[in-house]
């Protein structure tokens, strides 16, 4: 574009020679068309600029990872004066580290018209994306100048995490939850408060189980077996919070959120209901889910996503445990990361639970070692990023 400039100028200088050299109307006409051109091509084109949106069209602001997403930059030209050429600057990153990758776009703007520009971004890892057409610049048809319009439109896009199979047990409690309603359809349990099926009597079976008045009418005794609650206390405490100097990377992060999600669809596949506790930076306190079905599931992911902000650090596990002192549990799992000696210390001395779980995402075999501790009541899984499935093997929860 500066050299553009140089040749326009070089132009009039040659125009004006030309006046002074030779008499004539041509001459005259040349140099007052030369002259007058650019200040008609600012004017025209910074009418335009003042006329030009832009936004994003986003078909589905939820989408899987490493999965391309296409993403629109609709930009509208509202004044009756064309742009031939348009450059957008796109910034994009995953608010959970600020790494901003970047491109540009280029375009014509047609007047009185809306161009629309596809194109595709695909993440490895889970989080909110942000994507931000941090400028728009549109030049005149000489490019000669040029100026910034529809600065700073930005859209949010959440990338979900991925659930992965895993193995283990599901112990059922005989706790009972006097006001549960959730009740499983597979298994029998001892809730007296509804009954599971009935079946015909069994030696051993308890005498009070016996329907006497079924019973009589079939002439064989006939056993009522009862319901098992499975909103019994079972909670994941998701501690994003991070124990280095660095803040966590995205793929530990990742693997946090990933682990999370595939041992709560674990429960569920297993009936078993729970919460899941975790730091809620925009609400600045923790929240807590119950989760019921797979679609609980997906809108806790959701609500975490969404709640993450990279200038508000998490808090220390050790506030939510101060407001909640007596804490107790069928079953209590901790999923962070790095070792932290004194909350999980904590966790095996004051919280009550029949089944503890401490899962500990690290970034390598390399880092196992340091996750040899002593517990009594409960024993720690490493969880190698990107190797979940083969590192949650035959969990007791």
């Amino acid at each position: 574009m500066i050299l553009t400039k140089i040749l326009f100028i070089v132009l009039i200088i040659i125009c004006v020679l030309f006046y002074i050299l030779y008499l004539g109307n041509f001459a005259l006409v040349l140099l007052i068309v030369v002259v007058t051109l650019p200040l008609i091509m600012y004017i025209t084109t910074n009418i335009a600029k003042k006329n030009i949106t832009a936004d994003f069209a986003v078909k589905d602001k939820t989408v899987a990872k490493n999965t391309s997403f296409p993403i629109q930059l609709v930009v509208t030209n509202n004044s009756i004066f064309p742009i031939g050429k348009a450059e957008a600057h796109i910034e994009y990153y995953n608010i959970f580290n600020d790494e901003v990758s970047a491109f540009d776009l280029y375009l014509p703007i047609q007047p009185k018209n809306s161009q629309r520009i596809t194109f595709q971004l695909q993440s490895e890892f889970c989080g909110t994306i942000r994507v931000t057409a941090s400028y728009l610049n549109v030049f005149d048809p000489l490019r000669i100048f040029r100026f910034r319009s529809a600065q700073n439109v930005s859209t949010e896009l959440l990338v979900l995490p991925e659930c992965h199979d895993i193995s283990g047990i599901v112990h059922y409690t005989d706790r009972i939850n006097e006001d549960s309603d959730v009740f499983s359809e597979y298994h029998p349990g001892d809730d007296p408060s509804e009954v599971f099926d009935l079946r015909e009597y069994n030696p051993g079976d308890k005498l009070n189980r016996i329907h006497w008045k079924l019973s009589s009418k079939k002439d064989d005794f006939i056993v009522k077996e009862y319901s098992l609650p499975i909103d019994v206390p079972c909670t994941l405490f998701l501690d994003l919070m991070s124990y280095s100097d660095k803040f966590l990377s995205l793929a530990i992060l990742d693997s946090l959120i990933d682990t999370f999600m595939s041992v709560s669809q674990f429960l569920i596949d297993n009936e078993r209901g729970h919460s899941v506790v975790f730091f809620d930076t925009s609400k600045n306190m923790f929240t807590e889910h119950h989760i019921n079905s797979t679609s609980d599931i997906s809108i806790a992911v959701k609500s975490l996503l969404s709640s993450f902000r990279s200038d508000i650090p998490c808090q220390l596990p050790d506030n939510y445990f101060f407001d909640n002192p007596k804490l107790s549990y069928a079953s209590f799992t901790y999923i962070g990361s790095l070792l932290n000696q004194k909350i999980l210390q904590f966790i095996d001395e004051e919280i009550e639970a029949e089944q503890k779980n401490a899962m500990i995402v690290v970034g390598s075999a390399d880092e196992l070692p340091e996750l040899n501790a002593d517990f009594s009541s409960f024993s720690i899984t490493p969880v190698i990023t990107g190797r979940i499935s083969a590192s949650i093997k035959d969990i007791d929860i």
